[in-house]
């Protein structure tokens, strides 16, 4: 594994994140569990960064990644693909746009990437409103409209970006207000913010639940009353579903439906979970703002056949055995055994999330700062007790993320939640 190591770190970027003191080499993974190449078995609460969705290697998903590999595995968008077609089909109807139209990318970056390029030509308008804390990917432009300091390695842009609060419930000038008095600031922020736009604004792109930013989230029905004061002035609102989507969150199929009052978003984008660890992304609009372009264009890898076999087959494999009912009902228990758990340990500042997707702030006893040793702490402390978590927040690291896959069982949550007790009491 050393010798594997100091490969790496020859030929790859600094900058390439590696978890753990001692980086680990995965080499298999069967339903919620993968192993080490060191015949080590780990239950994996991080899905490769919110990925691995259904499980591993699901019978069902490698079957038809198989199958179609031979036959063809690539053609590009030059010609017509069949399963790219029926995944559309179905991704449109689920998105609850009206008139929709899928265009299919290799990640989360790119579909965010995508969906910026059709708001700024739709409304000819080259200015952004995005949350602070947020994140939206690591290409040039989308880095540009990250709130979150920590994912931002550059200030230059090609897009103006004005920042509005509401992202987080918990933290800065609003957080000691109602849900109601909290969303009526934020509702006043963004228009004053727009009252002092020069120019036209192209969009608002917001995560329904930020996902790097440490699973933070405003009150429900905080997008719906922006959307009404976006709607007065023609913008449009892009919901980045890259995280929430798929029925992660338990309560909803998109994270966009807790913000319901005033109908769907004009854009969604989407990626990881639907291709269980296969490189799917896109972008769903309403057939006005995807026709927008006035240039010719293609993708050479989004909508690989094999690729969307891969997603087809996911995609029925989770609604079949209601994966979203189980992230609600497992994730619920989950949740509430990790709050019973950390309401005796001072470190702890929150347990928050839905379904299957819970974050655990850890802040230093008596100052509320972010307590980053600690968190690193429990992280190798949870690889050792046989648990592979994730982490995030504002300050990159003051947040672990819970995010296994949605097949998750009772049995497997306990297993998992009684390695992290021990875990966090250790640190």
């Amino acid at each position: 594994m050393t010798d594997l190591y100091d490969r790496h770190r020859a030929v790859m970027p600094e900058w390439l994140n590696l978890y753990y003191q001692q980086p680990i080499e995965l080499t298999h993974g069967e339903g919620r569990y993968v192993w080490g190449a060191d015949g080590r078995k780990y239950l994996d609460f991080f899905g490769g960064i919110l990925t691995t969705m259904t499980a591993h290697a699901l019978p069902e998903v490698t079957k038809a990644v198989s199958e179609q590999a031979g036959r063809i595995i690539h053609s590009s968008t030059l010609y017509l693909n069949r399963p790219m077609v029926e995944l559309a089909e179905r991704v449109a109807a689920l998105s609850g746009i009206p008139d929709a139209r899928v265009f299919f990318t290799t990640s989360g970056t790119e579909a965010n990437d995508a969906a910026l390029l059709l708001a700024t030509a739709h409304r000819r308008a080259n200015q952004i409103v995005a949350m602070r804390n947020s994140y939206h990917g690591r290409s040039f432009t989308t880095v540009g409209i990250t709130g979150n300091q920590s994912w931002s390695p550059t200030s230059l842009s090609p897009l103006q970006t004005l920042y509005v609060h509401g992202g987080v419930r918990n933290r800065g000038p609003y957080a000691s207000l109602s849900d109601a008095e909290f969303t009526a600031a934020c509702v006043a922020d963004l228009r004053d913010m727009l009252g002092q736009a020069r120019g036209e604004v192209a969009a608002l792109i917001a995560e329904p639940i930020q996902g790097v930013g440490g699973f933070t989230s405003p009150p429900d029905g905080l997008y719906a009353a922006f959307r009404e004061v976006l709607a007065e002035h023609g913008i449009l609102w892009i919901s980045d579903e890259v995280q929430t989507g798929w029925g992660r969150t338990g309560e909803h199929f998109w994270g966009w439906q807790a913000h319901a009052r005033s109908g769907p978003p004009d854009m969604l984008t989407f990626a990881k979970g639907i291709g269980n660890g296969m490189s799917i992304g896109g972008v769903v609009a309403r057939a006005e703002v995807m026709n927008s372009l006035d240039a010719r264009s293609i993708s050479t890898f989004g909508g690989s056949p094999v690729t969307m076999a891969a997603g087809l087959a996911n995609l029925t494999y989770l609604l079949e055995h209601d994966l979203q009912g189980n992230a609600r009902r497992v994730g619920g228990l989950l949740i509430e055994r990790l709050r019973a758990i950390c309401a005796q340990l001072p470190g702890v500042r929150e347990v928050r999330g839905r379904g299957l997707m819970i974050g655990i702030e850890l802040v230093e006893p008596g100052t509320g700062e972010p307590d980053r040793r600690a968190v690193a702490a429990v992280l190798e402390a949870a690889r050792e007790g046989g648990l592979l978590i994730g982490l995030g927040g504002a300050h990159s690291t003051s947040v672990l993320r819970l995010t296994p896959p949605l097949s998750l069982t009772v049995a497997e949550a306990e297993e998992g939640a009684a390695i992290l007790e021990q875990a966090l009491r250790s640190v």
